[in-house]
């Protein structure tokens, strides 16, 4: 083991014998008491060197015989080391590719702090390398969200779009303005190819069967198909079990969610019923509204808007993909101009729909004996 202290956590001492790990309050780990020759010495636990090593520095320091292991084990269980060595033979793969990890070091950073076990970050660069996501839409916000993943680490970033490239497609960070006039599809290509770190993994470092898809994020060019996505373009998820995000702009409104979890959250079919039970108006407004789209030349898009869209809905998507539920789970989060206040909005399961996400919501919910025996 070569233990090392991580370094994305800022250090500073509160007094002569609190150490602070962190800043923020959301991965931040107090550690005390702490005399200053263990403070000493957590300087030197910084990957370089084995335990031995560590022992024979600790007993030149005049610490006790097993406090360096003491302190190790310390530190460890507060989700402050890492392990050079730490990960498996994937991790290893990647320690092997030193142009993948020198882009993703700041990636690296972070997955250390929501993977707090020694070499979890390596592992969730290789559990990412193995994953399949496909983007549907390459205007400006899925352009844009199909780069960040590219560049985030995730193997394989297919996006689906028809059509060429307009003028009105590029922005900074997704198609730029040399790709205009070429087929959306192959300038999108293109983009995951230059924002991937390092070229693209083998079959063999790829998950689960050949085609297999871990993530489907629709971000059309006409954000009214993120805003009232047809259930018809979604049946085949549903159906397969795939989970999709839905993200947009529509009239300067930015959209991202809700992610889908197929027969377990609710789905376009459900918005959809819900909706009309509203607003019976909705369904002819809707084919109104679909029919004006397909004859619009520009939509409302500001690019301020698609970039924090493209933004949040790649991060939600990597959090996924790592392992974690984002807020847009079951969930839709828009945010306006000019205030640009984000707001959530719940997306509850239909019981009309066919997804069934309504029956297992039903399942899970308390009874009232059982909300009597919990209540205070």
């Amino acid at each position: 083991m070569y233990p090392k202290v991580k370094p994305a956590l800022a250090r500073a001492w509160r007094d002569l014998q609190t150490v602070q790990f962190g800043v923020t309050p959301a991965h931040a780990v107090v550690l005390g008491p702490v005399d200053t020759a263990t403070g000493s010495l957590i300087d030197r636990i910084d990957g370089t060197r084995g335990m031995d090593r560590l022992r024979a520095e600790g007993s030149g320091m005049g610490l006790p015989e097993g406090q360096v292991d003491a302190l190790v084990r310390r530190l460890a269980a507060a989700g402050l080391v890492d392990d050079a060595t730490a990960g498996g033979p994937q991790a290893q793969a990647v320690r092997k590719r030193p142009e993948t990890l020198e882009r993703l070091g700041p990636d690296l950073g972070s997955l250390s702090l929501v993977h707090r076990e020694p070499g979890g970050d390596l592992r969730g660069v290789a559990a990412r390398r193995r994953l399949r996501v496909q983007v549907r839409g390459s205007g400006r916000v899925g352009a844009m969200i199909a780069a960040v993943l590219a560049g985030a680490g995730v193997g394989r970033v297919e996006v689906l779009d028809g059509g060429r490239v307009e003028p009105a497609d590029v922005a900074p960070g997704g198609l730029g303005p040399g790709s205009i006039g070429r087929l959306r599809a192959e300038a999108a290509a293109r983009l995951v190819r230059e924002s991937a770190p390092g070229r693209a993994p083998g079959a063999s470092e790829r998950e689960g069967p050949e085609g297999a898809t871990a993530l489907v994020v629709v971000a059309p060019r006409d954000g009214l198909q993120s805003w009232a996505p047809d259930p018809g373009t979604a049946a085949d998820w549903i159906a397969a079990g795939t989970p999709h995000l839905y993200a947009g702009v529509l009239e300067g409104t930015g959209l991202v969610g809700p992610l889908v979890l197929p027969g377990v959250t609710a789905c376009a079919g459900c918005m959809e019923r819900e909706r009309i039970e509203r607003d019976p108006a909705w369904p002819r407004m809707l084919v109104q509204w679909r029919s004006a789209h397909r004859r619009r030349a520009t939509a409302a898009c500001d690019l301020g808007v698609a970039t924090a869209v493209a933004g949040l809905a790649a991060a939600h998507a990597l959090s996924f993909l790592d392992g974690e539920l984002p807020a847009s789970t079951a969930a839709r989060w828009e945010a306006a101009l000019p205030g640009l206040h984000w707001e959530r909005t719940a997306v509850r399961p239909h019981p009309d729909c066919p997804c069934a996400a309504a029956s297992l919501a039903a399942e899970q919910e308390p009874s009232a004996e059982q909300e009597q025996e919990v209540r205070p």
